[in-house]
């Protein structure tokens, strides 16, 4: 049996590789396809490619208006909490790629998809290198108490830090030591030159152009460094296979779930 899933932002970066992508996977069946602006159209040819018969709707309600099983959000920082709701609501399993999601928005989506027994995953990077990043990361941080995160991305990018940076501090909060910087309270100067602290971790965004995504752990020690660090190309094509992926396993279990490597083993 085939799983039909739904994609919000399907004309997008992102979403357009997942619409051809689960288009032409024999165990998938695009169900349906959101993007505001290109609604009436067919969602191939929206995108450049050939007619794949699903009509493009403006809003996700039209779209579970339709049988499917699995909701993929690819669209902006404001709406996909609303998005991965209006989904649990409808019995959906959700998978997000969309950055923006805070601690607080991740318990009251865990929550409701566990009331209502739906699987939601969420990662801050459907690359399997940048999920591979952020296991070695986790890997060293019992054994190295001083790290930091930086966090790249061009000029542009609304939200602030990326959800893989994000993702990595609040991660890294959960196994690192304590560090031996000085608490910022401490510090004579402007504070906000030391970054935000983010689940226990000092996270820095740039923003610049020349930058597509990139993301770094920082870890000192005396009189040594390591840093483990990802970077990602011009295309769309490395969050494809992590994310098909999760739309596979989403719904192998209630409640959310937050990172790729949760099914990587």
């Amino acid at each position: 049996m085939t799983i039909g899933v739904v994609i919000v932002g399907a004309t997008g970066w992102t979403g357009s590789a997942l619409v051809t992508a689960v288009a032409s996977a024999p165990d998938l069946r695009l169900a349906g396809a959101v993007a505001r602006k290109a609604a009436g159209q067919d969602a191939g040819t929206a995108i450049g490619g050939k007619r794949l018969g699903v009509t493009i709707v403006a809003t996700l309600a039209e779209a579970l208006k339709q049988p499917s099983d699995v909701v993929v959000d690819y669209t902006a920082p404001a709406a996909v909490k609303g998005h991965a709701l209006e989904a649990i609501t409808a019995g959906r399993a959700v998978v997000i790629g969309t950055s923006g999601l805070g601690a607080d928005d991740d318990t009251e989506i865990d929550r409701a998809a566990r009331a209502k027994g739906v699987g939601v995953l969420a990662a801050g990077n459907f690359s399997i290198t940048a999920t591979l990043m952020q296991r070695f990361a986790l890997m060293a941080a019992p054994y190295v108490r001083d790290v930091e995160v930086i966090d790249y991305a061009s000029a542009s990018k609304p939200d602030v830090p990326s959800g893989t940076a994000r993702e990595l501090a609040e991660r890294l909060g959960e196994v690192r030591q304590d560090t031996s910087a000085r608490a910022v309270r401490t510090l004579h100067g402007p504070r906000e030159t030391r970054g935000a602290e983010i689940g226990r971790t000092r996270v820095h965004s740039v923003r610049l152009p020349g930058f597509v995504l990139s993301c770094e752990a920082v870890f000192g020690a005396e009189d040594e460094r390591l840093t483990i660090r990802h970077d990602a190309g011009s295309s769309a094509t490395p969050y494809v296979a992590g994310t098909l992926l999760a739309v596979r396993r989403v719904r192998e279990k209630a409640g959310l779930r937050r990172g790729l490597d949760n099914l990587l083993e």
